[in-house]
């Protein structure tokens, strides 16, 4: 992560008993009414006639509180929707948006506003700018009511009955869907690779039911749209997991069941970690089956060792810590390290203690079938420049490339260590921006300086380029797959293609970072500059993140990533508090943050390797 030294609803329901007197609504004559602001953030233009763009969608309640939702809505002519985020989605034109558990309540007069939407647009005649201002849909809908600013109640009278039962005609309103889970039961527990088969009842009082969904957690994992309501989750991994399931009526109106937990055990025949190789723009097991890295960031040994904070900064990585990474279904995991504390040149401890220690780690990562990214992340030499983090010559900051002095000696014994085990994957260096030392001044110049190192402005010390790199580790007679990273912080692959050094054992894939504050940090953006990669290379993201502890914009890369076979790790396994966002768990029993560790490990557990 770029320029860091250690970085460091539920609605409770009142209970209402009638009295004589007393009015009590029933669900069919609660207030309704809403309004919503459609408000377009980014627009841009393809060609001529198209262009897509990115729009928010805040949704205010105006009538008695909800705690599930559907909105519908017609887009303009000439706009199709491609995607969104904090909603479950359907239809391209007619679109209709679903809560995703953890934002369905929305109380009298509060706005939901963490809904986006993204889009095509296009026009019959040639323009020079995307269409301004930005036509709205014009008939949004919550649950079944017009969204037209106002509130309306159906009419009631006073009841002199201890039961109440409003008559449909003085009753308009609509009634929400009733929904039972049937299978898995609480408390069910699976073996993995589990098919955990989903069954639920479901009925409506009112209507009919238009849909069930199951559920884990927020994340909806399968869908059906007749009775019997059943779905079959597949190659479920080991862990915890809260099943449910909600059943939406052809209004809108939805009701979620009483959850269950079921457990996941490890299989038994799980394995070490498969040997791994480049095939195309795939990862492969020497099997020939594709295999994505996915997984976590465990820092610590990149600082604590200048810092006095020995080797981990926290308890040394046991069986323990990583059965709390298995329950995530975490199958790589990427390991920051310091050359100079490695090389025994600086820190405590250094040489071969901090050896021994990271080999020790990354055995017990591939005995428990996990995936180990060992990388250089701080390294020798002064800086100065822009962006500098530190002017220490040691290796106490992130700086902009790695050393000529140093750095191939680094790789060439860290691959001879791990030389025949290509469970092991390097990554040459965490995060190069030899463009900004150069004040951005010379792209090619700063892409040269990445392959190729020497005298690059504005860096004081002589570099080591990637082609270096590469031919160190490959002069060890090591084949191990080697990640090799782009500029500005590895958030730009654009050249990347064309800078590509030149490997012997043709097992190079493209390392790419992407957090929230990066430059690229939009489909449209990852579509022309990483897809491009993508289509010809492996690539993995070897840090994703956002600078809060929300998970909003990692479901935007992760979905893309997991459309285009890209791999990605989050940043980061450490319990350092989530105020500064990018931190996953609470605990090293793996109990995670929110919501961006609830967020990340719930997409996790939907995905296989």
């Amino acid at each position: 992560m770029r320029h860091r030294s250690a970085l460091i609803s539920s609605v409770a329901a009142a209970a209402c008993i009638a009295l004589a007197v007393v009015v009590v609504p029933s669900v069919a004559s609660a207030a309704a009414g809403c309004s919503v602001t459609y408000q377009n953030t980014s627009a841009w233009q393809s060609t001529p006639t198209s262009g897509g763009f990115n729009t928010t969608l805040a949704i205010t309640n105006l009538g008695d509180p909800i705690s599930h939702w559907t909105l519908t809505f017609t887009l303009p002519a000439g706009h199709t929707r491609t995607g969104g985020w904090n909603a479950t989605f359907s239809g391209t034109t007619a679109v209709t948006a679903t809560d995703i558990g953890w934002n369905g309540t929305i109380g009298t007069g509060q706005t939901n506003a963490s809904v986006g939407l993204q889009g095509d647009w296009t026009r019959s005649t040639a323009g020079s700018a995307p269409p301004s201002p930005f036509p709205q849909p014009a008939n949004f809908a919550l649950n079944g009511v017009a969204c037209n600013g106002s509130t309306t109640s159906p009419s009631a009278s006073p009841s002199r009955s201890a039961s109440p039962s409003p008559s449909p005609s003085s009753s308009p309103g609509n009634r929400a869907p009733v929904v039972s889970l049937t299978s898995p039961t609480a408390g069910q527990t699976f073996t993995a690779p589990a098919t955990v088969n989903f069954a639920a009842t479901a009925s409506d009082p009112d209507g009919t039911v238009a849909r069930v969904e199951f559920l884990n957690g927020t994340t909806v994992v399968g869908t059906d749209t007749s009775s019997p309501y059943t779905f079959a989750w597949t190659n479920v991994a080991a862990g915890s997991y809260s099943v449910s399931a909600r059943a939406v009526d052809n209004l809108g109106a939805a009701t979620t069941g009483t959850p269950a937990s079921i457990t996941v055990s490890p299989g038994g025949t799980g394995g070490p970690a498969p040997a791994l190789r480049v095939s195309g723009n795939k990862i492969q097991t020497t099997a020939g089956v594709t295999y994505r890295l996915l997984g976590v960031n465990r820092s610590s040994a990149e600082f604590a060792c200048v810092q006095g904070k020995g080797m981990w900064d926290s308890p040394t990585p046991d069986q323990a810590s990583v059965d709390a990474m298995k329950a995530w279904n975490i199958h790589a995991v990427r390991i920051p390290l310091n050359e100079d504390c490695w090389l025994g040149t600086f820190g405590t401890p250094s040489g071969s203690t901090y050896q021994q220690a990271v080999k020790a780690y990354a055995d017990l990562l591939v005995a428990n079938g996990i995936t180990p990214i060992v990388e250089m992340h701080w390294n020798h030499g002064s800086y100065t420049g822009t962006s500098s983090a530190c002017a220490d010559a040691t290796a106490t900051c992130q700086k902009p490339m790695p050393d000529a002095q140093y750095a191939p000696t680094f790789w060439t014994q860290l691959a001879t260590m791990f030389k025949g085990n290509n469970a092991v994957v390097f990554d040459l260096f965490n995060e190069p921006y030899p463009d900004a030392a150069n004040n951005w001044s010379n792209a090619t110049a700063a892409w040269t300086c990445l392959r190729d190192g020497g005298t690059c402005t504005g860096i004081g010390y002589q570099v080591a380029g990637m082609q270096s790199l590469v031919n160190a580790v490959r002069a060890t007679g090591a084949t191990n797959v080697i990640m090799v990273a782009g500029l500005t912080w590895t958030n730009d692959l654009t050249q990347w293609l064309a800078y590509k050094p030149v490997d012997p054992a043709g097992n190079i894939v493209a390392s790419w970072h992407s957090y929230n504050f990066n430059a690229c940090v939009t489909t449209s953006c990852w579509d022309s500059q990483i897809g491009s990669v993508a289509a010809q290379v492996p690539v993995v993201a070897g840090e994703i993140g956002q600078n809060t502890c929300a998970h909003d914009y990692i479901d935007q890369v992760m979905a893309w990533a997991d459309s285009h076979g890209v791999s990605y790790l989050a940043w980061t396994w450490n319990p350092w508090g989530c105020s500064q966002g990018n931190v996953l768990i609470n605990d090293y029993t793996g109990s995670p943050t929110a919501t961006f560790g609830e967020g990340f490990k719930a997409h996790l557990l939907t995905q296989n390797p």
